[in-house]
């Protein structure tokens, strides 16, 4: 028999967290989140809990936890899509439909009794946080960015009832020894010039998040306004996106893209890859993993694309082309051997075309599922 209980207490909540560890000891291709940033979800003033709401399940069967799942009232995103969704996240379980079924049950009569129509996910508080099921790609490392789970968990999902509302894809791509493309780069320096674009100079990354962040998170959210699932930036995530900005990011990996009036116009950042770092410590801040952190952020062989932003106006103009192309001519000086991109809609054929310009591999595919209730 599988009992489900409402994480309530401080052994409940370490069941919670430390659940996916124990589930994915060994596996090669898990990465786990800070635990010290994901502990935070239990806290009163976690940075959303001030447009949303949540509950978290365990599963037990004979006094051993087996599953857990959370649920989330994304009251800001609800608003924004004129929608009343409930979203399921943090779902991990071993292969037993019986628990499944179980915690999927809880999730939906929580979402009910708040009057929520139907349930997403997995998908978090935002699109900041891991989403998205993995049903393509388990022979491949996650990324730090984003959650690994083992094949069996959409059959779970589905024989929950539910089926396919998007599916992301995402990509590997080579960065090649000897630059990029002449004819992209040409393609770019052209375009740079025809509107009256340069590159970003600036002494260091703070002198950059000074003078530029507040353009960057303005357009972050203009460029990301229509994508699946966005919320709106609240001064508590900008505080928190910043924080960690500054713990990994350095000018080799922000490129930014300016008028003639010093405005930003596009914008890009990479991450080294935290995955093998976070992998060996369990998700924890240990000083051997704070050491191989700085190594990595020091001689990146791979690195994390977050994120691309461009303007509504300079869209469709090879702006991120540009943006791409210079990374490529830079890591390539680094000595980067690949980048993975973020997570992709399918259906969003501006991205994807992007991608026909450089080597890459398509070698992920994540689905977020819905259910009416």
């Amino acid at each position: 028999m599988v009992e489900i209980c409402e994480v309530k207490t401080a052994k409940q909540q370490k069941q919670f967290l430390q659940f996916p560890l124990k589930l994915y000891k060994n596996n090669p291709y898990f990465v786990p989140p800070l635990y010290g940033d994901e502990k935070q979800i239990f806290s009163k003033d976690y940075m959303y809990y001030d447009q949303a709401e949540a509950v978290y399940f365990n599963a037990y069967r004979d006094g051993k936890m087996i599953g857990r799942i959370s649920g989330i009232l994304q009251k800001a995103a609800n608003a924004k899509w004129g929608q009343n969704r409930a979203r399921f996240t943090r779902f991990d379980a071993v292969n037993d439909q019986e628990v499944a079924n179980a915690l999927f049950a809880a999730v939906e009569n929580w979402a009910k009794n708040k009057n929520a129509d139907e349930i997403v996910g997995p998908l978090g508080f935002s699109d900041l946080e891991r989403e998205g099921l993995l049903i393509e790609g388990f022979d491949q490392l996650a990324t730090f960015e984003e959650q690994y789970n083992y094949d069996y968990y959409q059959k779970l999902i589905e024989n929950c009832g539910y089926g396919k509302d998007v599916d992301w894809v995402e990509r590997k791509v080579r960065i090649p020894k000897n630059g990029v493309d002449s004819r992209i780069a040409k393609i770019s320096a052209e375009m740079m010039e025809k509107y009256e674009l340069h590159f970003v100079d600036a002494k260091n990354t703070n002198d950059f998040l000074k003078k530029y962040v507040d353009q960057i998170f303005r357009i972050w959210d203009e460029t990301y306004d229509k994508i699946y699932g966005t919320v709106p930036f609240t001064d508590k995530v900008k505080k928190a996106m910043l924080v960690n900005f500054k713990l990994v990011i350095d000018l080799r990996f922000i490129t930014a893209i300016v008028d003639k009036n010093d405005k930003i116009v596009a914008f890009g950042v990479v991450f080294p890859s935290m995955a093998k770092a976070v992998q060996k410590s369990g998700g924890k801040l240990t000083p051997a993993c704070l050491i191989k952190l700085l190594r990595d952020i020091k001689n990146p062989k791979i690195v994390d694309m977050a994120l691309i932003g461009v303007v509504d106006e300079y869209k469709n103009k090879g702006i991120a082309a540009a943006l791409v192309s210079v990374f490529s001519e830079r890591m390539a000086n680094f000595g980067v051997e690949y980048a993975e991109t973020n997570l992709m809609l399918e259906y969003n054929s501006p991205i994807q075309n992007l991608w026909k310009h450089f080597d890459t591999e398509l070698h992920k595919r994540r689905r977020c599922f819905i259910k009416k209730i």
